[in-house]
């Protein structure tokens, strides 16, 4: 039976995530890849359960003042690979006129940075759970509003004595997420916007600060194609804590050292093709923008901020795993 894939997608904004090694000590990274909205929407598919497989790679390079000064503009390679398995429970509940849906995803992530760092690590993310998304459709303007909350529990694989040696990360993130999209005449405009918040380390005690997302989305869909460009931005917009205590013997100077701020900006382009059964997205973004700031050199005031800065490449496959029984037809009533 055919249905509306492209509302799957709209449902399955969660994508994929990726470590940014931005700092000397602590992890300050997104935990919600940037971009992972792109290609969805406010809007909702029907009632059943939905499942999406997801792949991407990222391949970057340090930029930042200490590379522009320190490093003398040397590159230093970042690259990620991330699969991620993940599930949509659409049970065709509604709330306040809002319909409800909920997801749970699991990402593996396989990271690995270059000369003079060197090191790579492979392991299980964070996995992501999204109890309660609410999608309003605002009249018949076409107009379609979600409102969400998602969190990260720290069931990855968590080593090392600070817990950031793989890709598990010790502490809770918490993502409120709202969306508004125009869905009419096959266009999909969309502003997906979304922070996170992050708990402290339960063994270092270092927070990482509040980061912000935006992605965005313009596409048009032509029979079983849909494409248009895409974009994001992302900012960390709160500066990190590490209070006296057991957070000074793992950072002894605070903060300092680490990446205090960033913010990226990138545009790229989808394309899309349904099958019917199942619907096959890609889509790429180039930064074109990035700015760090806030590593402090303690003896002589230089920043050695770095943010990573490149492109990446995101593949979706997404398709109905059940749906309710439709209703028999009633059987036509004959008379003598």
């Amino acid at each position: 039976m055919k249905f509306n894939m492209k509302a799957l997608l709209a449902a399955a904004g969660v994508a994929a995530f990726a470590l940014s090694p931005a700092n000397a000590y602590e992890d300050q990274s997104w935990k919600t890849k940037p971009g992972a909205f792109i290609g969805a929407s406010a809007g909702m598919p029907p009632p059943g359960i939905y499942m999406f497989n997801q792949v991407f790679t990222y391949q970057s390079n340090f930029s930042g003042p200490l590379v522009n000064n320190a490093l003398g503009g040397a590159r230093v390679g970042v690259q990620a690979a991330v699969d991620v398995q993940g599930f949509i429970f659409v049970p065709g509940w509604t709330f306040l006129g809002a319909t409800y849906d909920a997801l749970i995803v699991q990402p593996f992530v396989m990271d690995s940075i270059g000369q003079p760092v060197n090191a790579q690590a492979a392991g299980v993310f964070n996995t992501y759970f999204v109890p309660v998304e609410l999608t309003w459709k605002l009249g018949t303007s076409g107009f379609v509003t979600k409102a969400g909350f998602a969190f990260y529990a720290p069931t990855g694989t968590i080593q090392g004595l600070s817990g950031l040696n793989n890709q598990g990360r010790p502490y809770w993130t918490f993502q409120p997420e709202w969306a508004l999209s125009y869905l009419a005449n096959g266009w999909n405009l969309t502003a997906f916007l979304y922070e996170e918040f992050n708990t402290a380390n339960s063994r270092t005690n270092y927070t990482t600060g509040d980061i912000f997302h935006v992605d965005f989305t313009a596409t048009k869909t032509f029979g079983k194609w849909t494409i248009g460009p895409v974009g994001y931005y992302v900012a960390q917009v709160s500066d990190d804590k590490c209070p006296v205590g057991v957070c000074r013997t793992f950072n002894p100077f605070g903060t300092l050292l680490n990446t205090q701020r960033f913010q990226l900006f990138a545009l790229g382009g989808l394309v899309e093709y349904n099958f019917g059964a199942a619907s096959f997205s890609v889509w790429a973004t180039q930064e074109i923008f990035a700015k760090a700031s806030g590593a402090i050199n303690p003896f002589n005031g230089e920043d050695l901020s770095v943010i990573t800065k490149g492109m990446t490449v995101f593949a979706t496959l997404s398709y109905r795993l059940w749906a309710p029984e439709e209703p028999a037809p009633a059987k036509p009533m004959f008379h003598k």
